[in-house]
């Protein structure tokens, strides 16, 4: 890496960008405009920090327009495109009511232990992620766990945690359960089959530490007595139930099998959601119901303009040579745990989706473990504080709205005892698997 006026200003730019994306993180994630409009700043540092390289010329936006237009797997708009529609297909069923009828069936039915209850919901919180993805599953669970556990006078705080944990260590199983999983496989060329056979076992045994961590941690509290609970379930209508399981269904078989039918993962996605969105639209015509604008409204658009910028961010670092000095660096010692434990560390200073945008400009296509480490590392990495994941900062929002607090110090805490075992049983699954 040379040292010279460009090399600086954009690391710089870069480490103030950097610095303030945590800041606005932990002191102010939203900015109120209106009593009912709150806007995330989360994605609002980054771009400065970006229209700031390219005014300075930090970064070539000759380079950046060749890689946004190119038809390669490491194009980041075939990855936000494929994230996209797939958060689609599980917001429609989050809407019309699904994963909400499905929580309050599987209460109703267990609520009479607190073991049975906790590890019963462990299981359906953990099979539902791994066909949606964990944003939506903590969106959807977090305040149904916390209503739940007020009517039952029960501890919310060991299911908030296990709902946080299980929803980002089985988000590793499935290529789509996280938009890091998304970026770095594509970025390689691994496929759905590819990806899903060698991350099952490592993601099973994960998930196994994890819960079995938990209930240790949690074990006093689960022994204290549950008061039946009575919640209403409102069933879903069996139309819209019946196109919304069905298009998600066939949409993962054919990302299943896209790379033997030659059709891109993100075409795939893109045809699924736009087949739904054309239901949607005329269901909402003939049914007078505005539906349509509702699945609409809750998808996170402020990823698009965040992944941009952070994308930009790690371009110049690249053009510098930062990157092949970290490359270099890490390529040295044993990749698999390198990558993995700094993967964990990195995501919890500036989110996983840069840290997955980093270090996908950093590995080395050859060294298949390293892949995989990371994105073991960018999933579990948002166990350890809030700011590891965009999913950590909206499950800490959604506990504070519901008057459920848990501290900064507290969510480090369990996310230290259980995220660092995990991460470590995951790492060596990962190093000992034939490639």
């Amino acid at each position: 890496m040379d040292i010279n006026f460009k090399s600086v200003s954009a690391l710089v730019i870069i480490c103030i960008t950097l610095l303030g994306l945590i800041i606005t993180n932990i002191f102010f994630n939203k900015i109120k405009i209106t009593k009912r409009l709150a806007l995330s700043t989360f994605w609002i540092v980054p771009l400065i920090g970006a229209i700031l390289l390219i005014c300075f010329q930090d970064v070539s936006m000759n380079n950046f327009w060749t890689i946004i237009t190119a038809n390669n797997s490491v194009n980041p708009l075939k990855v936000i495109a494929l994230f996209f529609s797939m958060t689609l297909l599980s917001i429609f069923l989050d809407e019309i009511g699904f994963f909400s009828y499905l929580a309050n069936f599987f209460a109703r039915k267990i609520n009479k232990n607190q073991f049975i209850l906790f590890f019963g919901l462990y299981i359906l919180i953990s099979i539902l992620t791994v066909f949606t993805s964990n944003d939506i599953i903590i969106l959807t669970f977090t305040p149904f766990v916390i209503s739940f556990c007020k009517k039952s006078k029960i501890d919310p705080l060991p299911y908030l945690i296990m709902e946080f944990i299980s929803a980002n260590t089985m988000s590793m199983c499935l290529i789509i359960g996280n938009p890091t999983n998304i970026y770095l496989a594509t970025s390689f060329n691994i496929d759905f089959i590819a990806y899903f056979k060698t991350m099952i076992i490592p993601t099973l045994l994960a998930s196994f530490t994890s819960i079995l961590l938990l209930f240790l941690l949690f074990f006093k509290k689960l022994k204290m007595p549950i008061t039946p609970y009575n919640g209403s379930e409102n069933k879903p209508n069996k139309l819209l139930l019946t196109i919304g399981l069905t298009i998600l269904l066939g949409t993962t078989i054919l990302l299943a099998i896209s790379s033997y039918i030659n059709i891109e993962m993100w075409i795939v996605a893109i045809a699924g959601a736009g087949i739904e969105l054309v239901f949607l639209i005329a269901y909402s015509l003939i049914k007078k119901d505005n539906i349509v604008i509702r699945v609409l409204k809750h998808i996170p658009y402020n990823l698009l303009p965040f992944i941009l910028s952070m994308f930009i961010l790690v371009l110049s670092l690249q053009e510098i040579g930062f990157s092949s000095l970290l490359a270099n660096a890490f390529n040295s010692i044993c990749p698999t745990f390198t990558y993995g434990y700094s993967g964990i560390l990195a995501a919890n200073l500036i989110n996983n989706i840069p840290m997955s945008l980093l270090y996908g400009s950093i590995l080395d296509g050859t060294n298949i473990k390293a892949i995989y480490a990371s994105i073991a590392a960018s999933n579990i990495a948002a166990y350890i504080t809030p700011l590891g994941a965009l999913a950590g900062l909206m499950f800490i929002s959604l506990c504070k709205k519901d008057d459920v607090k848990i501290s900064f110090i507290q969510f480090i805490k369990y996310g230290v005892i259980v995220g660092i075992p995990t991460i470590t049983i995951s790492l060596l699954l990962i190093n000992f698997l034939n490639f």
